[in-house]
């Protein structure tokens, strides 16, 4: 009889890389923590208090319970809150600690950090031209789109039906109709106000228009991602953005409270290359085209001028802002001066440590923001909300009151700038499409520092004192609004 060996019962095997765990005192990495280093942005316990009342999963636990005990109205209305939460709330990382003042604007080792943080290098040979307000950027815009031989790209978040929205889109459709390959990118949101005149202008013309990230039961979770940028390029070869949309209120000379104050930068050279970029890939997201072709990419064989300009591209999808890093980076680099300009200025703790420790130093640092004329009120009251502790160390803040003020500039210590389309804010941090074009250039730096001096004279200086004195209406107002100051 033949001799048979004993089954083996069979055992669970478990994969290697879930066999151990790794152990508690290295789940920390290896790098340095950041407690051992100086860190900025420590939350405060309103911020967390904030962090906890839109965290998702503190409302789904609720939901879950009120289910189980069948009060189907809180299951309801917790569920509902546990996915607004979860859709609404940034997932962006602000920088915390490496932004320790180390070396200035004007040093190499500051463009080089510039270009490896944000992953974007610095083009040679550019031309940049500075255009304040609408009497000087829509003629010099409608001018360049009248000349396009091969293309024209626009990507906005504003684009209203209007005078100057007529006027544009006959300017394209005109185009269109030479031979000119016309595309338009339009955020769904921004410019659902553009009118069926203009839309059918576009369409009779042959223009290609399409609408970034329309709200789509489908695609409800990207809702809250908007593209902010304001581009226009054509041939591949010029480019103009700054934070001037398309509408009536840009036109003039800021004369008034109905014509806004803004500006925009024409640039020539293969710095326009990464606007065109930006504009492809949001636009083959919302087409699914591809944009190909020497119309839209052309080869720079002459220099437009002498500039080395970075053309930054931030977004949310990324999960680091390049924006919020190029503004931290400036600031923690500053050593005479800084010249903000936006008029949504509401800083996280980190901004707000960045700019104390400046001043600290010696920096003269001014901040010009939209004042009664803002148009966007919880932005505002989130952004007074903020000025205490700015104030205390020494800060100049502006408050300009001619007419809404609408550019987005920094100068620093009258070398570094930038000019673009992102606000000092959370929304433009965290949450859209945000284009900004820096250079290191000492003229085109004092041309916009003379313009900042020049707007002061629209502007109120506002005091601690006048700050300490707002009424409890208002500063109960503020606390209330603070509640979203991730999503202004």
């Amino acid at each position: 009889m033949a001799h048979t060996l004993p089954r083996r019962r069979p055992t669970l095997r478990i994969p290697r890389h879930l066999r151990r765990r790794v152990p508690r005192r290295w789940r920390a990495g290896l790098h340095q923590h950041p407690r051992v280093r100086r860190q900025i942005g420590v939350r405060t316990v309103w911020a967390k208090v904030r962090q906890i009342l839109f965290a998702w999963w503190v409302w789904g636990i609720v939901a879950i319970v009120a289910l189980i005990n069948d009060h189907w109205g809180w299951a309801i209305g917790t569920g509902l809150m546990a996915a607004f939460a979860f859709l609404i709330w940034p997932r962006e990382v602000p920088p915390r600690v490496g932004l320790d003042h180390e070396f200035s604007v004007d040093d190499d080792e500051f463009l080089a950090t510039m270009a490896g943080s944000t992953g974007i290098p610095f083009f040679e040979g550019n031309r940049i031209e500075i255009l304040n307000n609408g009497d000087a950027f829509y003629p010099a815009m409608l001018k360049a789109i009248g000349q396009a031989q091969c293309s024209v790209t626009i990507e906005a978040y504003i684009y209203w039906s209007g005078s100057i929205g007529r006027r544009f889109a006959e300017a394209l459709a005109e185009r269109a109709k030479a031979g000119v390959c016309v595309k338009i990118l339009l955020d769904a949101v921004g410019s659902s106000a553009i009118g069926d005149e203009i839309l059918e202008i576009l369409e009779k013309g042959g223009c290609q228009l399409a609408w970034y990230n329309p709200v789509r039961p489908y695609s409800i979770g990207r809702f809250n991602h908007r593209t902010h940028r304001k581009s226009l390029v054509i041939d591949g070869r010029t480019a103009f953005t700054g934070g001037a949309g398309i509408a009536d209120h840009w036109m003039g000379n800021a004369q008034d409270d109905q014509h806004w104050r803004d500006i925009q930068i024409r640039m020539e050279g293969p710095a326009v290359v990464p606007l065109q970029t930006g504009f492809a890939q949001n636009w083959m997201q919302s087409t699914g085209e591809v944009v190909t072709g020497f119309e839209f990419y052309p080869a720079f064989d002459e220099p437009a001028g002498r500039l080395a300009v970075q053309t930054i591209l931030s977004s949310p999808e990324t999960g680091a802002s390049a924006a919020r890093t190029f503004y931290y980076l400036s600031i923690a680099a500053a050593r005479r001066r800084i010249y903000i300009v936006n008029p949504y200025f509401v800083p996280d703790q980190g901004a707000i440590d960045l700019l104390v420790a400046a001043k600290a130093r010696g920096v003269d640092v001014r901040i010009m923001v939209a004042g009664v004329h803002n148009d966007n009120w919880m932005a505002r009251q989130n952004s007074i909300r903020l000025y205490g502790p700015l104030l205390k160390a020494g800060i100049e803040i502006f408050e300009y009151n001619h007419t809404m003020l609408h550019q987005k500039t920094m100068v620093v210590d009258g070398v570094w700038a930038t000019v673009g389309t992102t606000n000092f804010d959370s929304r433009s941090f965290a949450h859209n499409e945000e284009n900004n074009v820096c250079f290191s250039d000492a003229h085109l730096a004092k041309e916009l520092e003379a313009i900042f001096v020049a707007d002061i004279k629209g502007c109120e200086r506002v005091t601690l004192e006048a700050w300490q004195k707002r009424g409890a209406l208002a500063k109960a107002l503020q606390g209330v609004v603070s509640l979203f100051q991730e999503q202004v």
